[in-house]
């Protein structure tokens, strides 16, 4: 098994990496065999295109899903769909950032596990109706599709 972290460049140095080997392996049963990527094109590089785009496509898809879900039990459907489809570009910027981050390298996943552990404690630390009530007041103008959240 390859190490994770600093490793030569030949050798697997992140996880997707080492997963991706072990996948290949389990697969297919001649790895250095030229096999085109599969796809509805000749074209290797658009067929990984397609369905990098795909994935994108479905984990957003799903991720949306699951976020209205949750809030809908609380707050209603028409309040989560509204809350979770109008966020601003800041936000789904900053949210990718951290994402990326946090599964780029161990020590970005400490680094941004640290941060929300430590924005746990704090909520945990004022008190549960103040607390609350800044999250649903969030949640509301992020609902708002004139908000600026």
């Amino acid at each position: 098994m390859a190490k994770l972290g600093l490793t030569d460049e030949d050798k697997p140095n992140h996880l997707t990496d080492v997963v991706g080997e072990k996948l290949e392996r389990a697969t297919g049963g001649l790895p250095d065999r030229d096999e085109p990527v599969p796809g509805p094109s000749p074209n290797p590089a658009t067929n990984l295109i397609i369905h990098d785009i795909l994935l994108r496509s479905a984990g957003r898809l799903s991720r949306m899903a699951v976020e209205k879900a949750v809030l809908g039990r609380q707050y209603g459907q028409q309040f989560a769909k509204d809350a979770v489809e109008n966020r601003s570009l800041v936000h789904t910027l900053a949210a990718y950032g951290v994402t990326k981050v946090a599964t780029k390298s161990v020590p970005g996943a400490l680094i941004v596990g640290t941060g929300l552990a430590l924005k746990v404690l704090f909520d945990r630390s004022q008190s549960r109706r103040k607390s609350r009530r800044q999250g649903n007041r969030t949640l509301r103008r992020q609902a708002d599709p004139d908000g600026k959240i």
